[in-house]
């Protein structure tokens, strides 16, 4: 059996890069059982990238992703199936399965990964969208759903097992205030009725310090903060500081590194038109 410490997920010196862009450097971070933790960053920090590091999609260069006892990228295809059973996830995107219904998509890892019978399958799919507020539009078709609708109803499919971790990336973004409200609660008080342990990652600062436990902030590669959400919003780094209050000049870039502009330009001197 793993071994249950206080910590369910432990990651030590992580390095992961896109060919030649290194998007990790070496990451350092602890999620602890029970917990909800924030991961925050800019667009391109490798938020997401360390997600699939931690699920077992993509494999580190260098440093191990400790998940329960186990290491991630050591084990074989029978292992990394039985981790994915224990894990929910919301995908940016959604991910929905755009042939089938609202309800069917919720149904499906439980038709999937359970022996449950349909009439059980039936009342547990109501019960989970009923929780994001979409019990009405079950027999929709994803692509009746608006963008914010949508959103919800792939929260509900990633928690339709009751995993015992579930990460959410970007859960927030194409919501209005009022759903991003509820939504946020909704992660918080889930993974306080379940005693599970939630990711979430975002750039959506002020709802998630609402709301997580504690926090992760990464740039350039590396963990540059980490504490409660009081401890971030006071944070003396720069980029922290520049991130937290959204203001525009600071060590966060807003352009991609590239040339200088001028050097871009295909400006032809008056000799090239002789």
């Amino acid at each position: 059996m793993p071994e249950r410490g206080a910590a369910l997920i432990e990651v030590e010196d992580l390095h992961f890069a896109y060919n030649a862009n290194r998007v990790l450097r070496g990451i350092h971070l602890t999620v602890p059982r029970g917990k909800l933790v924030g991961i925050l960053g800019v667009s391109g920090a490798g938020k997401s990238t360390l997600l699939r590091l931690i699920g077992g999609q993509l494999r580190p260069q260098r440093g191990r992703v400790h998940f329960d006892g186990r290491i991630v990228h050591e084990l074989d295809d029978a292992g990394l199936y039985q981790l994915r059973r224990e894990i929910g996830m919301m995908f940016q995107a959604g991910g929905l399965f755009s042939d089938i219904s609202v309800y069917d998509n919720i149904a499906f890892p439980m038709r999937e990964l359970t022996d449950l019978p349909e009439e059980v399958i039936h009342d547990l799919v109501l019960m989970k969208l009923h929780a994001v507020g979409l019990r009405g539009a079950s027999q929709l078709m994803p692509n009746e759903l608006s963008g914010g609708m949508a959103r919800r109803v792939a929260l509900a499919r990633a928690i339709a097992l009751d995993p015992v971790l579930t990460m959410y990336d970007e859960p927030f973004a194409g919501l209005d205030p009022i759903s991003l409200n509820v939504i946020a609660q909704l992660i918080r008080r889930l993974n306080d009725a379940l005693g599970a342990t939630s990711i979430v990652v975002t750039y959506d600062v002020p709802e998630t310090l609402k709301v997580v436990d504690l926090a992760y902030f990464i740039h350039d590669g590396v963990v540059v903060a980490s504490g409660t959400p009081d401890e971030l919003r006071n944070s003396p780094d720069p980029a922290v500081h520049q991130f937290i209050h959204a203001k525009p000049d600071g060590p966060v870039a807003f352009h991609y590194p590239a040339p200088a502009f001028g050097n871009d330009l295909r400006l032809e001197t008056p000799s090239a038109r002789s």
